[in-house]
C-alpha cells in the first residue's frame, strides 16, 4: 500500500464496519449486500417494480378521472389520480386553457366535458385524439349507467 494512503480511514471512532485493518469486521455488511440482506441500517431500501413513474403523465390522469366520472369535484378526482387537490386545479385549468376541458358550472358544483375529438399533444401521439387514449385506457361504457 502506498505510504500516503497509510492511515487513512482505519480504525478508531466513526471507522465504521471496517476494522483496524481495513478489512470488514465480522457479520459486517455494506452497499447492495446489506440492502439486500435487508439491513435496515444500510441505507436506502433496493427499488421497487413500482418506483415511481408511470407511462401516463398526471395530465393524462386527470383527464381520464373526469371523463371517467365528469360530476366528480377536483377533490374526487385528486383522490383518484393521486396528487394534491391544487395540482388537479392547475392541469384542470391548462386543459380548459387547451381547449380539452369545458366546465359547466350547475349550482356550486361544476360539472366537466371533454373534447374527444382533439389530438394529443406530443408529436409521437398527435395522430391520436383524446377518444382513442379513453377507449385504451378506460373500460367499455356501461349502457344501463348511461355511459360515457
Amino acid at each position: 500500500m502506498a505510504a500516503g494512503r497509510r492511515g487513512r480511514g482505519r480504525g478508531g471512532a466513526g471507522a465504521g464496519p471496517r476494522g483496524a485493518g481495513g478489512r470488514r469486521a465480522a457479520g459486517a455488511r455494506g452497499g447492495a449486500a446489506a440492502r439486500r440482506a435487508g439491513d435496515p441500517e444500510a441505507g436506502a431500501a433496493p427499488p421497487r417494480r413500482d418506483a415511481g413513474w408511470t407511462f401516463l403523465t398526471n395530465h393524462a390522469h386527470v383527464l381520464l378521472a373526469i371523463a371517467a366520472a365528469p360530476e366528480h369535484t377536483l377533490r374526487e378526482v385528486a383522490e383518484t389520480v393521486g396528487i394534491t387537490e391544487r395540482a388537479v386545479q392547475r392541469i384542470v385549468g391548462e386543459l380548459e386553457a387547451a381547449g380539452y376541458l369545458h366546465r359547466d358550472r350547475s349550482g356550486r358544483r361544476n360539472t366537466y366535458a371533454l373534447d374527444p375529438d382533439l389530438p394529443l399533444r406530443h408529436p409521437l401521439e398527435r395522430h391520436h385524439s383524446v377518444k382513442a387514449l379513453i377507449a385504451l385506457v378506460l373500460p367499455p361504457a356501461d349502457p344501463r349507467r348511461g355511459g360515457r
